[in-house]
């Protein structure tokens, strides 16, 4: 049994969410959103304070699954700083029990989370990403989307409002862009997703802001 209550068995693969999964933006998901950008983009000591402010004010799975997919967003130091910070400051042991279901499972997962997050642009995406190397195709579906986005226990939505905080924060205009479609894409209300841009205020540098601003402008528009 993990900290969290969860089984090991149950942090295998998730379905893809169907529907709207935020239709605003509750106080918890905006904590959260506000500590993936500090996850990608603060100090030492910020990502100190806001992981010990998380403390008994988010689920604890949530916030690991927020730690495990730093990685994705912000590297691996950050990631690995982030979660030996977050086993201080919270007291939870590292569980015991998470497996892997089989290769063939990841895969159809990772296919089926990344097809709903791009939506009509799936197919392209593939395409653009294999042109660029095979090897970055099979890591984004495989372990990306696979192995650490289709995990239960944090809702597809509330990845794509975490992923959209953290590439606003690091300057990713691009990749920012492409996961403020994705939130429409798997059911996020669009005032939720406004709302997320604004609550970086105070943790993410304004000009990041302004940007991530525009581009919600622009994709609302189309």
């Amino acid at each position: 049994m993990r900290s969290d209550g969860t089984t090991g068995n149950e942090m295998m693969m998730a379905q893809p969410a169907n529907g709207a999964t935020l239709d605003a933006l509750d106080d918890a998901t905006r904590e959260l959103v506000r500590l993936a950008a500090t996850l990608a983009y603060g100090s030492e000591g910020e990502v100190h304070d806001a992981l010990a402010n998380a403390v008994g004010r988010l689920p604890v799975v949530w916030v690991e699954e927020l730690l495990l997919q730093t990685h994705l967003f912000a590297g691996f130091p950050r990631a690995l700083n982030g979660m030996r910070e977050w086993r201080r400051v919270s007291g939870n042991r590292a569980p015991s029990g998470d497996v892997f279901p089989d290769p063939a499972a990841v895969r159809a997962a990772g296919e089926a989370t990344c097809s709903e997050v791009y939506g009509a642009m799936y197919e392209r995406l593939r395409r653009n990403i294999r042109e660029l190397h095979p090897l970055l195709d099979e890591w984004m579906v495989v372990d990306g989307y696979g192995k650490v986005l289709s995990r239960p226990g944090l809702d597809l939505g509330r990845r794509e409002l975490c992923i959209v905080a953290a590439c606003a924060a690091a300057g990713q205009d691009r990749q920012l862009h492409s996961h403020l479609h994705g939130a429409v894409n798997v059911g996020v209300a669009p005032q939720a997703i406004g709302a997320a841009i604004e609550a970086l205020e105070g943790v993410v540098p304004i000009d990041r802001i302004t940007s991530a601003r525009l581009l919600w402008q622009r994709v609302k528009g189309k």
